[in-house]
């Protein structure tokens, strides 16, 4: 019963595994907002693989393992490659120096299982929200985020994002003890803005006729949160 038990989170997590597998593919044949979906859908197995080993009482050290595997390939691997691909047309083979956020993100994932200190909150950033901002960037239709200028800087800026990765800024989780305004403006405040650019993304896709748009919210989002945390840091009574 307890092997059966375990199935359930294994199986969740191997299906994160396989979308970030799928991603990965889908951006070598230029379908990248497709290929940004099953980063998007490994996001949500991510969420619920541990959920499910929580509920069932069935944690293991091959589920903890396996689901490390499993975001290199999805927030790691999948994002590096659809920047890469993304921007090779304009920038040729300088754009698979992106490849190297495949590495940070590996260097992340490492860190944080053998950082005690991430139990409530992040050092540095999270993986799925890098995987996510980039994601939403490589669904812009050609012309938006592809100018000469934009697409050098924001080759640069893949730089930037690893650096994050493996920082030691604290970033704040979206895992709530309670709702007192007081312990929690700072999800409030970023949940909050995150409302406002989707709903913003989504009025000009519609308007436009461009659902790149609707996807590109999610790279606002993450620019927001990592702003929103720099600045609570910078702005934080020192102790």
């Amino acid at each position: 019963m307890k092997m059966t038990k375990r199935i359930v989170p294994d199986t969740i997590t191997a299906c994160n595994l396989l979308c970030g597998a799928v991603a990965t593919f889908l951006a070598t044949q230029h379908a990248f907002m497709l290929a940004f979906c099953f980063i998007l859908l490994g996001a949500f197995f991510d969420f619920f693989d541990g959920l499910s080993a929580r509920l069932l009482k069935a944690p293991s050290r091959i589920g903890i393992e396996l689901d490390s595997l499993a975001d290199v390939i999805t927030f790691g691997l999948a994002p590096a490659m659809l920047v890469a691909c993304y921007y090779l047309p304009i920038l040729g083979w300088w754009s698979f120096l992106a490849l190297v956020m495949a590495a940070f993100s590996a260097l992340r994932l490492a860190k944080f299982n053998v950082d005690e200190r991430q139990t409530s909150s992040f050092i540095g950033l999270a993986t799925p929200a890098n995987a996510i901002f980039w994601g939403g960037i490589c669904s812009m239709p050609y012309g938006f985020t592809t100018g000469i200028a934009t697409s050098w800087g924001l080759l640069a800026l893949t730089f930037v994002s690893c650096w994050l990765l493996v920082s030691e800024i604290p970033f704040f989780s979206l895992k709530f003890k309670n709702f007192t305004w007081s312990d929690n403006y700072d999800k409030y405040i970023f949940l909050a803005g995150a409302f406002i650019l989707i709903v913003f993304c989504a009025v000009k896709a519609y308007l436009a006729k461009q659902w790149g748009f609707l996807l590109f919210s999610g790279s606002g989002v993450i620019l927001w949160y990592v702003v929103l945390n720099i600045l609570s840091n910078i702005l934080k009574p020192k102790k």
